[in-house]
C-alpha cells in the first residue's frame, strides 16, 4: 500500500484500575475491574502513550494475564508524556506541548493502533493526556474511548445529587485560608445554582481536606465522599454537614487512604 492511501491507526483511550500503587490492596483480577474488551483491545495493541512506563507494565502484565499480548512487554513501544505535562497540565492548548503530541503519535500515521493511558483510571480526566487526544483529532488520526472506571461519573451517581448540572474543579488549595476561600466559593455555587461540585485530593490529604469540608460548610449543604470507587472495600457516604458533624455519622470510618472524590451540592 502507498504512502498516499495509507489509513492511520486509532488513537485508544485505555482506562486503568484505580488500584495502582496503593500497597494496602492486592490486586483484583483484570476481568474484575475491566470490561472484556477493553482488556481484548489493549492485548493486541504494541503502542503506547503513557503518563508513567513503569505502572503501565504492570498493567500490561495483568492485561496478559487475561488475554495473551500481540507482543511481549520488552517489545512494546511505550513513550512517557513530558515531565512538564504532569506538573502543568496539558488541557489547554499550548503550541509546544501540541507539538510534542504530534511526535507521539507519528505511529499512528505509520498505520498502528496506539493507547493512551494514565497511571490509573481514564487518561485525559484529572490527568494527563488531554494534548495527545487534541493533536490526534487534528492530524485526523481516529480517537476510541474505551470502557472503565471513571471515578467521578461513578460517584456523581452514587451522591444522590445532581446529575443534571455538575462541574469537576480539581483540586483545591492545601493552605487553610486559601483552601475555606474556595470551599465557600464551591458552596455558593452549588446551593445558589444546584450544580454539583466534584474536587479531588491526594489520598494522603483526604483526611485534611475532609475535616476542612466539615468545618467550612453550612450546616444544610449536602455534602458526600466516595473512596475507593470499584475497588474491593469502597465506600459512598452522602449527608448534610450537620449529619456529617454528628459523631454517630463519622464514626463509620472512611477508606480514606484510597483514592477519593468529594462532592458538595444540595
Amino acid at each position: 500500500m502507498s504512502e498516499a492511501t495509507l489509513q492511520p491507526g486509532t488513537l485508544y483511550l485505555v482506562p486503568t484500575p484505580l488500584d495502582f500503587g496503593i500497597a494496602s490492596l492486592d490486586p483484583a483480577p483484570l476481568d474484575q475491574l475491566l470490561p472484556g474488551d477493553t482488556v481484548a483491545t489493549a492485548s493486541r495493541l504494541t503502542h503506547w502513550i503513557t503518563e508513567n512506563a513503569k505502572s503501565t507494565r504492570a498493567f500490561l502484565k495483568r492485561v496478559d494475564q487475561i488475554s495473551p499480548l500481540a507482543a511481549p512487554i520488552q517489545a512494546q513501544q511505550i513513550t512517557e508524556l513530558a515531565r512538564a505535562t504532569h506538573k502543568k497540565g496539558d488541557h489547554r492548548p499550548d503550541a509546544q506541548t501540541d507539538a510534542a503530541a504530534r511526535a507521539l503519535l507519528q505511529p499512528a500515521l505509520d498505520g498502528h493502533d496506539i493507547g493512551l493511558v494514565s497511571e490509573a483510571g481514564m487518561p485525559a480526566i484529572a490527568d494527563p493526556g488531554s494534548s495527545v487526544v487534541r493533536t490526534a483529532h487534528a492530524m485526523a488520526v481516529p480517537v476510541t474511548p474505551l470502557a472503565g472506571p471513571v471515578s467521578l461519573m461513578l460517584a456523581l451517581a452514587a451522591s444522590g445529587m445532581n446529575g443534571q448540572s455538575f462541574a469537576f474543579v480539581g483540586y483545591v488549595p492545601q493552605e487553610p485560608a486559601e483552601r475555606a476561600k474556595r470551599l465557600h466559593e464551591l458552596e455558593r455555587l452549588a446551593t445558589q445554582s444546584g450544580q454539583t461540585q466534584i474536587l479531588i485530593e491526594t489520598p494522603y490529604r483526604n483526611t485534611a481536606l475532609l475535616e476542612a469540608l466539615v468545618k467550612t460548610l453550612h450546616p444544610d449543604t449536602r455534602l458526600a465522599i466516595c473512596c475507593g470507587l470499584s475497588l474491593p472495600g469502597q465506600v459512598c457516604r452522602s449527608g448534610t454537614v450537620r449529619q456529617w458533624r454528628a459523631p454517630a455519622f463519622q464514626a463509620k470510618a472512611l477508606p480514606l487512604a484510597l483514592p477519593s472524590v468529594f462532592l458538595i451540592g444540595r
